[in-house]
């Protein structure tokens, strides 16, 4: 039996088909996360997969350990404090030392940008990235896509807010490049320092930007805020008025149109980037959404990284 390893390293560039295929299977695996359905072990034999995580994680790290026991497979989760990388051993000494223990697939996250595709070059296994630096989080783009979807129906034609820090973001790079690719207008929001002419040369051509969050905000159908990325060096770039000019309080968030839902990748600094309220909005908020679609979504995305043919 043959077994087809691929990796996902990032949204850009995947193909409309290939990524509406990844959401349509983490549909159909929502129901075991949601306790509708039993889980479902994969066929053939029970698969080891490493999650190893050199950058604090909590929903990221646990959604991909439950989405793995939910398929069946055995998980070694490994963190910088608990591994050599505390004694200077680099990434890549680390990654080759877990798959040479004949680990099936990597899970990673890491500081250094690219570092995902460092760690499939050097160990030959299928390597999901987690996040990488500034770079990518390409399953933090697909929950929130699917997040999206569950909530719009379609994307094609949807105008989405990204609000914050958008510099520093992988997230905000891996929406981007998912959501034109499913043919959704974007619009990327935040002060000058935190867009910069660095950033808006990576976008897709068509993706807009704006300083002005009021004025942005009459044009959405979903508003996506970000976190201040303090530990990027986020917090020299942000002036005493950032919370006023684009942080969503209750007022802000009421002049939303009907429908139109608020999503957050979280940790979020609670008001700070969004008021409590606004945070736990009951009409609008799809913040606990977004943390169980992402377990449904690593479910689909650890399926296809080591499927059987």
């Amino acid at each position: 039996m043959h077994i087809s390893c691929t990796s996902l390293l990032g949204l850009r560039g995947m193909s409309r088909d290939d990524l509406i295929g990844l959401l349509d299977r983490a549909a159909e695996c929502l129901p075991m996360v949601t306790g509708q359905e039993p889980s479902v072990p994969s066929s053939g034999p029970r698969r080891i997969v490493a999650n190893l995580f050199l950058e604090d994680s909590t929903r990221t790290r646990c959604s991909f350990e439950i989405a793995a026991k939910r398929l069946g497979h055995d998980t070694v989760n490994l963190t910088a404090k608990g591994t050599s990388v505390s004694k200077g051993e680099n990434l890549l000494d680390t990654a080759a030392t877990i798959a040479a223990m004949g680990v099936d697939s990597i899970v990673i996250r890491c500081s250094e940008s690219g570092g995902a595709a460092l760690v499939q070059a050097a160990t030959g296994k299928p390597v999901i990235n987690a996040g990488d630096g500034r770079h990518e989080h390409p399953t933090q783009g697909l929950l929130d896509a699917f997040t999206l979807r569950q909530s719009l129906g379609t994307l094609d034609g949807k105008t989405i807010l990204i609000v914050g820090d958008i510099d520093n973001s992988r997230v905000a790079r891996s929406n981007v490049y998912g959501l034109t690719t499913l043919g959704a207008q974007i619009l990327l929001v935040g002060p000058p320092n935190l867009v910069s002419p660095r950033m808006c040369e990576l976008v897709p051509e068509g993706v807009e930007i704006s300083h002005d969050l009021d004025e942005a905000m009459t044009r959405a159908d979903a508003v996506m805020m970000l976190r201040v990325q303090r530990e990027r060096g986020a917090s020299k770039a942000i002036s005493s008025d950032y919370r006023s000019a684009f942080g969503l309080n209750v007022d802000r968030a009421s002049r939303l149109s009907t429908g139109v839902p608020i999503l957050h990748p979280g940790p979020s600094n609670r008001g700070f980037e969004i008021d409590d309220e606004v945070h736990d909005d009951p009409d609008r908020s799809l913040i606990r959404d977004q943390v169980t679609n992402g377990v449904a979504i690593r479910m689909a995305v650890l399926e296809r990284s080591m499927k059987l043919d």
